[in-house]
């Protein structure tokens, strides 16, 4: 007999997070429709990192090719920063510090000396040298190396655009690998360490193509990489031969752009992408970039929940179109809206953070939703659409089979605008969706207040317990208005 491993392994996580848009987790839904939550439902995003005082490293422009790490109270993030001293544009890598996501602070580090002064945020990464282009970074506090746990795989001049690598005690003074450059050319963004596996995804790669793809390269030890390269979304609708015959060759069309930068939820990976539109005239000055949403459950392969759903969109940015300092010597350069992203979104707080970069100000900006909050499962009501169809009266979705190794688990629900005649009512199956005594929707409190975290309780029980094997939840949508209820997430854990 031949056991064929072709699927997603089963990870094993402290708590699973079930995402009301994530069809894998949540695969059976019956009148629901899934939602997206872009992020201007709360006005304009702020720039929270503008470009320094004159002088300073950062100067002209701020940009998030970079990293945001939590390290206990403390948000930290590295950067790519560009002054108007270096004559040709070159970037530095530099290091700020946050409470709250919203103030930043730029410790002066001492580390490297910049226009006379070592009174700066500089970090020691290739000694300060120019040209440090993206570093999406990795915090592993458990390695038992002190030396290595930070890891950062980085874009440069000097290894011309080929995947290099370093390692940090403190994420402040790096070593770089001796057997730099390890892998192809890559502009990437993001990077995770999956099932004892490193991937690092960017685009270009080892992959034949005129657009940018996701593509993704993997190592069980840091430095040894594959030199062959995994395509894992794409976007581009022009044919290659097509694109070979325009004059700015592999600028025009739907593209994927750096990547995806991600953000571990343990069974769940999402990834924000930087969606490209290229003119068919393949003028670069008239391309624009929104944010996109990703998911993938192998590091691998990713796909939009909902199909180019806009998760911050460029036009709507406060600057719009704007002026790009330019190479020495060359006239200034006018570009369409754009933005870009690094490897930046997690929870802090009740909130859930995204940082990103607008290319026209050079500000680094913050997009914010209430945790865990980017999209929801709704009963879907015809009458809201002026359709003549007849809504499902029994509205659920089940997930995927869970399962609980040793003891018991809870469950909680993030919802909101539920209420008195609008509940969700939480039921425990087997694997094959057969109901399970005691934990039936009979014998469920039904959920009528919104939360983040509201607990699930059955009549005499509040864990999941005692079960042999697999089992699913389903959650139906109750009440005399169940198109009122939200169903954000779900999580199963201690």
């Amino acid at each position: 007999m031949i056991e064929v491993l072709n699927g997603v392994p089963n990870p094993r996580v402290e708590e699973a997070v079930l995402f009301s848009f994530d069809d894998v987790s949540i695969p059976f839904t019956a009148g629901l429709r899934r939602h997206l939550i872009g992020s201007k439902q709360r006005g304009r995003n702020p720039v929270v990192i503008p470009p320094g005082p004159p002088g300073s490293p950062d100067d002209s422009r701020t940009r998030f090719y970079g990293t945001v790490i939590p390290v206990g109270d403390t948000l930290r993030m590295w950067y790519i920063a560009e002054n108007n001293l270096d004559g040709p544009r070159e970037y530095r890598t530099c290091y700020a510090e946050s409470r709250d996501g919203v103030h930043w602070e730029r410790p002066a580090l001492g580390l490297i000396e910049f226009n006379g002064s070592t009174a700066n945020n500089l970090v020691d990464l290739l000694g300060g040298a120019r040209g440090i282009v993206a570093l999406p970074m990795l915090y592993e506090p458990d390695d038992p190396d002190p030396n290595r746990r930070y890891k950062v795989a980085f874009e440069c001049g000097q290894y011309a655009g080929q995947l290099s690598v370093a390692y940090s005690a403190d994420g402040l003074r790096w070593t770089e690998s001796p057997n730099n450059p390890v892998g192809g050319y890559m502009e990437m963004t993001g990077i995770i360490r999956h099932n004892g596996c490193y991937y690092v995804n960017g685009h270009g790669g080892a992959h034949f193509s005129v657009a940018r793809n996701l593509v993704t390269y993997a190592s069980y030890d840091f430095e040894h990489w594959t030199q062959a390269s995994c395509l894992g979304f794409y976007r581009d609708r022009l044919p290659v031969l097509a694109m070979q015959d325009i004059a700015s060759r592999g600028t025009a069309g739907e593209q994927v752009h750096l990547g995806a930068g991600l953000w571990d939820r343990g069974n769940v990976i999402l990834g924000v992408y930087d969606a490209w539109h290229g003119p068919p005239s393949g003028d670069r000055m008239q391309v624009t970039m929104d944010l996109g949403l990703v998911i993938s459950h192998d590091a691998l392969h990713y796909r939009e929940p909902i199909p180019e759903f806009r998760l911050v969109p460029a036009l709507e940015e406060q600057a719009g179109s704007g002026t790009l300092k330019p190479e020495a010597g060359l006239p200034p350069l006018t570009l369409a809206p754009s933005l870009s992203h690094g490897q930046g979104m997690l929870n802090w707080g009740d909130e859930t953070m995204l940082w990103y970069e607008a290319w026209v100000d050079g500000g680094i900006r913050l997009a914010r939703w209430e945790r865990d909050r980017l999209g929801y499962l709704r009963a879907f009501n015809p009458e809201e659409h002026g359709w003549g169809l007849r809504a499902v009266d029994d509205r659920h979705c089940i997930t995927c089979p869970l399962r609980v190794n040793e003891g018991s688990a809870r469950v909680y629900a993030n919802v909101d605008r539920v209420w008195e005649h609008s509940e969700l009512i939480v039921e425990v199956l087997d694997e094959q969706f057969r109901p399970l005594p005691g934990y039936s929707g009979a014998a469920c409190v039904p959920l009528r207040e919104p939360g983040l975290r509201q607990p699930v309780v059955w009549k005499g029980r509040d864990t999941v317990s005692d079960i042999a094997g697999p089992f699913r939840l389903r959650v139906t949508f109750g009440g005399v208005r169940p198109e009122d209820a939200r169903l954000h997430a779900l999580y199963v854990g201690e």
